[in-house]
């Protein structure tokens, strides 16, 4: 039987997917909250690569729909709840704006 190696954080129902697979998966559980931190950076990281790496629309939602899945979690871990999250950006897109202007900015003088 093959081996995978995959250490990596991973979303809460995926070892019953595994099981249900006939599969058996060696686990832990992190208690620590600077190693949840740290992984859930790493997940980050590679939740936007994957974003990057979309080949279609369907896969891009997808994708950006883990990346928030991702920002959740970290700032509920620092905890921030995603409420809280939602009206630091609602109160920072106020007061800078959105990005649907499409700017791209040069430089600036002086």
């Amino acid at each position: 039987m093959k081996k995978i190696v995959y250490n990596k954080l991973i979303r809460d129902n995926i070892l019953e997917i595994i099981e249900k697979s006939n599969k058996t998966a060696s686990y832990k559980i992190i208690h620590d909250s600077e190693e949840v931190h740290k992984l859930l950076l790493q997940k980050l990281r590679e939740e936007m690569d994957e974003v990057l790496g979309a080949t279609s629309q369907e896969e891009l939602f997808e994708e950006l729909a883990d990346v928030l899945e991702v920002v959740y979690r970290i700032a509920q871990v620092n905890g921030l709840e995603v409420e809280q999250l939602e009206k630091i950006r609602c109160a920072k897109r106020e007061k800078r704006g959105g990005f649907e202007k499409n700017i791209f900015l040069e430089s600036v003088e002086g």
